[in-house]
């Protein structure tokens, strides 16, 4: 079957000089954080001029400090409970993949919190906010970041979109 899309060449030989820099540019970005797939977030972030860069960043910290920290040695030792579960004699692996867990769960509501202030309010007056992409010197482009919960589980790092937590 045909891709109606171009390929990557294809895409970057339409694009002007200046273009093709910043597209180069932002594919060295990607590949260079491990973005497995580099083309497609630099092509969506010129193309669509959407801060994926800036998503990226922010949801792959989120894997990386509030998933998948438990992973780290002595972490779950930290936690009280877990500390005194382990000491009963649960598995160690169940008691980390239960606070991983707990972590995605907590991520998603505050993602999809973010994204979608007051869900249940029909009240216009009430405050709300919104992400926004900042520059490296704390300037503010003003590139709105939505959608950040709808992608959480696809930037799991271990490819499987939390599979070995949902199920």
């Amino acid at each position: 079957m045909t891709s109606p899309y171009p390929t990557w060449d294809e895409w970057l030989a339409d694009l002007s000089p200046g273009e093709r820099t910043r597209a180069l540019e932002l594919w060295e970005r990607f590949a260079g954080l491990g973005a497995e797939d580099a083309e497609d977030w630099a092509r969506s972030e010129l193309a669509e001029d959407l801060p994926q860069l800036a998503r990226f960043l922010l949801l792959r910290q989120v894997w990386e400090q509030a998933i998948n920290g438990f992973e780290r040695p002595g972490a779950i030792d930290a936690i009280p409970a877990a500390a005194r579960l382990l000491g009963s004699g649960a598995d160690r692996a169940d008691v980390i993949a239960l606070a991983r867990r707990a972590a995605l769960d907590a991520a998603f509501a505050v993602l999809y919190a973010l994204d979608v202030p007051n869900p249940d309010v029909d009240d216009d007056s009430l405050p709300g906010w919104s992400v926004h992409e900042t520059a490296g010197d704390g300037d503010r482009p003003g590139r709105h970041m939505d959608g950040l919960h709808q992608d959480l589980l696809s930037m799991d790092p271990s490819g499987r979109q939390a599979e070995d937590l949902l199920f």
